[in-house]
């Protein structure tokens, strides 16, 4: 790909971040009701199963996911090079530290792992079926950042995906180890 191709999709890439269509704005409307609804339900069904078990691995679950949350922004923040006033997702180079030598889509898994750990504390068959979605549109996303990203960074990013797996953190731990 030519720079002048190149630079023209990274443009189209960020007005894509910018300003969602009608389409994506009655998706993101969509998720949020499926959000709020399964938040409620933890208010309303707090273990509701009566299976602590399964609300002591949703708690584990749930630190998991905003511990995982945080070292990915913080990675961002120290290795990412963001170029002053712009948001975290205007790195300029690939990150692969931290976290993110583990996991290609740290944010992506963090905000899985808090809609699986909602569906274990209110232990709600409709905090499921209002997950199942969310997490389509997660996984789904990691495909086209993925996409993005081999058109913003090239061949060092395809490299890295060849290195880190896209979730999966204990794959993702036992490839850093054979590495090192």
């Amino acid at each position: 790909m030519d720079n002048k191709n190149k630079v023209k999709s990274e443009e189209q890439i960020t007005q894509r971040q910018r300003k969602p269509n009608l389409k994506e704005s009655l998706l993101w409307s969509f998720l949020g009701i499926l959000f709020v609804g399964q938040v409620v339900l933890c208010f309303l069904s707090y273990n509701g199963a009566n299976l602590d078990f399964l609300l002591y691995l949703g708690w584990a679950t749930f630190a998991f996911s905003m511990i995982t949350g945080m070292l990915a922004r913080v990675a961002f923040q120290e290795k990412g090079k963001v170029p002053k006033g712009k948001g975290l997702i205007q790195t300029s180079v690939v990150v692969e530290s931290g976290i993110y030598a583990i996991v290609r889509h740290p944010m992506y898994l963090s905000f899985i792992l808090f809609f699986l750990s909602l569906i274990l504390i209110s232990q709600h068959w409709l905090s499921l079926i209002f997950a199942i979605p969310i997490t389509l549109y997660f996984y789904l996303s990691m495909g086209q950042e993925e996409q993005s990203s081999i058109i913003k960074f090239g061949d060092a990013y395809k490299n890295y995906m060849q290195r880190v797996p896209r979730i999966n953190f204990i794959l993702g731990i036992i490839r850093l180890l054979r590495r090192d």
